[in-house]
């Protein structure tokens, strides 16, 4: 058996549930319906993807460790704005990409941040006190059209630990 454990589109808690190695992508999706998570014309991605799974794929081609993350999400991708400083960068991402795949381009190959720099800031979701984890996958912070848009910020920090 192989643990599979899901985020997505709505559903920003993680999911688990366990498959058969050689059950295919098309089962998943069923049981993922059958809890009421999908549609019919949802798209599944191994974390951090850039494209979606085909149906007929075996879980066990996906499998690290036992266990395998996915997203879902009708969407392939979403417009992600990043804010720093007064300057503004943008691009399209997988929704599967994870926050900490988004700060890494913004931070290091847009704002041209060293490692250690980029290290001391974090991604808030404009206009708000929202700061989400690394291992969040964008398509979770959207279910429309909209892009969305973070602000590249100082991590706080009290008595030197980190805010997060």
């Amino acid at each position: 058996m192989i643990n599979i454990f899901f985020q997505g589109e709505g559903h920003k808690d993680i999911g688990h549930c366990e498959l058969d190695a050689d059950e295919t992508i098309a089962s998943l999706k069923s049981i993922l319906r059958e809890r009421k998570l999908i549609f019919d014309n949802t798209l599944i991605f191994l974390e951090d993807g850039d494209e979606p799974i085909m149906d007929d794929c075996t879980i066990r081609n996906f499998a690290k460790s036992g266990a395998v993350k996915i997203h879902f999400h009708r969407r392939r991708s979403v417009e992600v704005k990043v804010m720093f400083n007064g300057e503004s960068v943008g691009r399209r991402f997988p929704v599967s990409a994870t926050i900490a795949r988004v700060k890494k381009w913004a931070a290091e190959r847009k704002f041209g941040m060293s490692k250690e720099e980029a290290s001391e800031h974090v991604l808030q979701v404009s206009g708000s006190h929202d700061r989400p984890s690394p291992g969040v996958n964008l398509g979770t912070l959207v279910d429309c059209d909209n892009p969305i848009c973070v602000d590249l910020v100082p991590d706080e920090r009290v008595n030197g630990a980190t805010g997060n």
